[in-house]
């Protein structure tokens, strides 16, 4: 399972020219869904995002998590984190996992940040969506289980 965490300013989803999600200080978590990956990884990066120190303190270090300054998320189902690249010029996907597998996990990353107290949307599972994300910092890591 793979996450790319940007923290933002603001951010939205749109799907079909409806702006389906909407947050203003907090993060958005693009998920990724592989072979393999279940609920031991999906709890394993639920706690790193709920707990991940990327916001600025009161001296302007980055010591404090979402849960601490009280932001919010939009997690983005992106079978794309796991392009394989390393051959010709199309991207190969092979090895990310079927929408059946990918897509209860990706709820259940949801559904554990939401119970960690993180108010969570999310994009629209399958759906061609237009993300617009306001990096703040800018401020992007790479997570993976």
């Amino acid at each position: 399972m793979r996450a790319l965490v940007q923290r933002v300013s603001k951010a939205s989803v749109t799907v079909d020219n409806k702006v389906i999600s909407e947050i203003g200080k907090g993060l958005v978590v693009l998920l990724g869904i592989g072979h393999g990956d279940g609920a031991e990884q999906a709890a394993f990066l639920a706690e790193k995002i709920a707990n991940l120190r990327v916001f600025e303190d009161a001296q302007g270090k980055t010591n404090l998590s979402i849960l601490d300054v009280k932001g919010e998320a939009i997690v983005v189902s992106q079978f794309t984190l796991y392009a394989d690249t390393r051959k010709g010029r199309r991207p190969s996907f092979t090895d990310a996992a079927l929408p059946e597998v990918a897509e209860p996990l990706v709820n259940y990353v949801v559904d554990l940040l939401r119970r960690h107290g993180i108010p969570t949307q999310t994009g629209k599972f399958g759906a061609h969506m237009e993300v617009e994300i306001h990096n703040d910092g800018p401020v992007t890591i790479w997570l993976e289980k």
